[in-house]
């Protein structure tokens, strides 16, 4: 199987630096993948968040797009719930025309945040989860130049090239979804770990296509943490490992920890056990050993890309993590 590689990045604050910082990586990271060859680019939208910076994806793709030559540069993804599909629609119309034929819309229905940032967003009104599926449709009538709510209004400006819609789903309840109006599918394996190929089958058995997509079109994403040796590439995951646990917690993580750090941590029995079950989350391993369990999990999901996420300490070990895999892919 030939697998394309594809990256995800949430801006995240490595310790020693701000945010300001992970907003400058993220920038030199999409240029680093551009040059070896990466087919996507896309960004988290997460919000009050303190250890990632990424709560406008739409803003960074226009500011890597302008910075990059070939990468397509995407939203992993744009939390319509909160949002006008109309306006939306508009936002990456105006990317499209600006860098035609490399935009890519990723949408999901997550809230992206502590359960306030529902409120906060909505001038304080719960959104309406329910109505999904009639917003992300809404939302591709407008791209193609409809006007599906009766407002006789256009998205403009209008062009020749559609960005394409691919919904993000980490629980499987989106695929059918995605497949019914014709958009593409990705599964968040690095939020669930207990993700399934069931939810990649039924995006492909309930595809119609339609003017977005007339081919289905499935990806995975999930972490990913590399060293030279299976002994260093469990020292570097250790600072995952920790982040993670954390959050699941519900404790305040302001900065991915460095590994230096990490390492020292210990835990009792019950927090090891998370830390186990999180490791289905993420790959990790020497270069080769990682490229074997993605081919593994392509083979298994039944699809031909993957999107890596590597959130190691220092930074330039994430820059010589992308390096390492595409080396070993041959991109």
């Amino acid at each position: 199987m030939n697998i394309q590689l594809s990256v995800l990045d949430q801006s995240p604050l490595l310790q020693g630096h701000n945010e300001q910082d992970a907003l400058a990586q993220t920038i030199e990271l999409a240029k680093h993948v551009d040059r070896l060859g990466y087919k996507r680019f896309w960004m988290s939208e997460h919000h009050s968040t303190k250890s990632l910076a990424g709560s406008a994806p739409e803003i960074l793709v226009s500011a890597i797009a302008a910075q990059t030559k070939h990468i397509r540069v995407g939203t992993g993804g744009v939390l319509l719930p909160h949002y006008s599909p109309y306006k939306v629609a508009e936002t990456f119309r105006v990317l499209e025309g600006l860098y035609p034929g490399r935009i890519d819309l990723g949408i999901g229905r997550a809230p992206g945040g502590m359960p306030g940032v529902n409120y906060a967003l909505n001038r304080g009104e719960y959104p309406d989860v329910h109505s999904y599926p009639t917003q992300v449709s809404h939302l591709i009538d407008y791209l193609i130049g409809n006007s599906p709510e009766g407002y006789e209004v256009k998205a403009t400006p209008l062009g020749e090239t559609i960005p394409p819609v691919f919904m993000l789903g980490s629980s499987g309840g989106s695929a059918s979804v995605a497949g019914q109006l014709g958009t593409g599918y990705t599964f968040a394996q690095f939020i669930n770990g207990e993700g399934h190929p069931a939810a990649i089958k039924r995006y492909y058995n309930s595809f119609i296509p339609s003017p977005m997509m007339r081919e289905p079109h499935a990806s995975v994403a999930v972490f990913a943490v590399i060293g030279d040796t299976e002994k260093e590439a469990e020292f570097y995951a250790s600072s995952l490992d920790h982040a993670l646990l954390t959050l699941a917690q519900g404790k305040v993580r302001n900065y991915f920890p460095s590994p230096e750090e990490a390492s020292q941590n210990k835990y009792n029995m019950y927090e090891r056990e998370a830390i186990q079950d999180n490791r289905k989350r993420m790959v990790v391993g020497d270069v080769q050993s990682v490229k074997q369990q993605l081919e593994h999990l392509a083979e298994t999901f039944q699809v031909n890309e993957i999107m890596v996420n590597c959130i190691v300490s220092p930074f330039e070990r994430r820059l010589e993590s992308y390096t390492k895999l595409a080396k070993a892919f041959n991109l």
